[in-house]
């Protein structure tokens, strides 16, 4: 049987690495897939130099490789909106199956480009544009099949990971680590995308439609950045036994879904909280299996490489499939999709971490506890620091139960308009994940 050729768009960091791994591996990968995978075309501006690339052609304009008649299936790895999104939709009218690890290109082009392929009878595959080498997409889609999802949570985003570690651990500043994190190639020039929770969302719309059966809708995901978070805050959590993670979490409930990133408190005691560094984990819970949790590299030349690689076996595999037969993109069948839909931040339920500033005058935790009161928010603990030398405030930490976030907006208007209230007060949500 003939190789199945393939055409590489982009050689750097995932690029270079699904090269190398296809080359590398080429025998064990024919044995899994049944017949042979070959690069036949790299489109790329610059080379690699981790890369051996001799004895492949190279084309300067990936539309000339979308173009190539003897590529079978485009491998697209450069990343953005706009020219992935027109190369893939290229590829896919002129019969081309596609990998990809563009998270943003399918959580906001996905729904367009899952029709136009299911239109041309062929397969978009994106395992590597969520979590890197864990293979979670696919465990959702087919492994948990038989389950009702429940919930999904995940640290899918190894650079806020990184620094919410180093601040933990070492006791460092937000912009200190941020700083050494651009430095070792773990944040961009511009690291707006991983610091603000952007990136995270793209992978959580993905994993939220393949979780419930729902849209791509990444305009309605919330999103909250680690920027203001501070180094107390970390303390004080750890002083209650919890950990802070930039985690992004889809729940399903009977009003709607959530669908929001933001810093969460996790207890210390679970799993996913002693995730450090850049790795990734994402927990699932279905009704059958329970909690379930995958680890491990989020990002990086050859653990991505390891995901498109997989997406390419399994696309050989089902070439010769009847296209009504294949897993669907989005894990449900294409007509099956709900219409549930995602709640706003205010709609959502959490628990609360509060710290409130207050001055050191009488009476003020009582008017705290009654503007909670008053609102039907129960408070589970309380924590209350020494006056600080500097400003001679005293640090009130509260920890409250489950409430709908509308309730913990009014109720923190309402104590930061206390006169025994300075400043205004931090509000970090807490997740059990139980």
């Amino acid at each position: 049987m003939k190789p199945v050729k393939v055409g590489i768009c982009g050689l750097g960091t995932v690029g270079g690495g699904t090269f190398n791994v296809l080359k590398r591996n080429a025998g064990e990968i024919a044995r899994r897939a049944g017949r042979e995978i070959e690069v036949a075309q790299i489109a790329m501006r610059s080379p690699n130099p981790k890369c051996d690339i001799a004895n492949t052609p190279v084309a300067q304009d990936v539309f000339e490789l979308v173009n190539n008649p003897e590529i079978d299936v485009v491998v697209e790895l450069i990343g953005g909106y706009t020219l992935a999104r027109d190369l893939v939709l290229k590829a896919i009218e002129n019969g081309k199956h596609v990998v990809t690890a563009n998270k943003a290109l399918i959580a906001v082009h996905g729904d367009e480009i899952f029709a136009k392929a299911r239109e041309k009878g062929v397969i978009v595959a994106f395992e590597a544009a969520v979590a890197g080498g864990i293979p979670v997409i696919k465990a959702i889609r087919e492994g948990l099949a038989g389950n009702r999802i429940n919930w999904v949570a995940g640290i899918i985003n190894g650079t806020g990971n990184f620094i919410l570690s180093e601040m933990r651990e070492k006791g460092r500043a937000f912009e200190d680590v941020l700083k050494e994190a651009q430095a070792l190639g773990y944040a961009e020039a511009d690291p707006t995308f991983d610091v603000e929770g952007i990136d995270a969302a793209h992978k959580l719309t993905i994993l939220a439609s393949i979780a419930f059966g729902i849209p791509l809708q990444f305009d309605k995901a919330y999103t909250e950045g680690i920027t203001k978070l501070t180094s107390a805050d970390v303390n004080y959590a750890e002083a209650l036994g919890y950990r802070i993670k930039h985690l992004g979490v889809a729940r399903r409930t009977q009003e709607g879904v959530e669908l929001r990133v933001h810093p969460t408190l996790i207890p210390a005691e679970r799993l996913i909280a002693n995730v450090n560094g850049v790795m990734n984990a994402v927990m699932v819970h279905g009704d059958a299996v329970g909690p379930t949790l995958f680890c491990g590299a989020g990002a990086g030349m050859e653990p991505t490489a390891s995901a498109a690689v997989a997406d390419l076996v399994d696309i050989v595999r089902a070439m010769t499939s009847d296209p009504e037969n294949r897993v669907p993109h989005l894990a449900f069948q294409p007509d099956s999709l709900s219409a549930h839909p995602i709640l706003s931040i205010s709609q959502c339920e959490s628990a609360y971490y509060l710290r409130i500033q207050a001055k050191d005058h009488p009476g003020v935790l009582a008017q705290v506890a009654t503007i909670l009161s008053e609102r039907g928010i129960n408070i589970e603990s309380i924590m209350q620091k020494e006056a600080e030398e500097q400003d001679g405030l005293v640090p009130l930490i509260l920890l409250t139960h489950r409430v709908i976030e509308q309730k913990i907006n009014e109720a923190i208007q309402a104590m930061e308009a206390l006169e025994g209230v300075a400043g205004s007060i931090v509000r970090i949500r807490v997740e059990q994940l139980n």
